[in-house]
């Protein structure tokens, strides 16, 4: 094998290895993606309903944000089985 094989055969373990990385480079990076798209879905809708979220944080300011919890985990509790009833 002269210089020239040697070189494209180490060239070619290369560039396979190259694309291994960038592989797991975006699968590592799916994750943080999902997160991101989900973060600009609230950002998008703190966006649209400035209102809304003006008076959800003066809601938590002034009553609290555990007393705010508990209020919406019973209010989903209540939604969910209003749905199982009707549906």
């Amino acid at each position: 094998m002269n210089h020239q094989e040697a070189l494209a055969v180490e060239r070619e373990a290369l560039i396979a290895r190259s694309a291994s990385q960038r592989e797991a480079l975006i699968a590592g990076t799916e994750p943080l993606l999902r997160q991101a798209a989900a973060f600009d879905r609230v950002v998008g809708s703190v966006r649209r309903h400035p209102l809304v979220t003006g008076l959800a944080v003066t809601a938590v300011a002034l009553v609290g944000s555990r007393k705010i919890f508990d209020i919406a985990t019973r209010l989903l509790t209540i939604y969910m089985l209003v749905r199982r009833a009707r549906g």
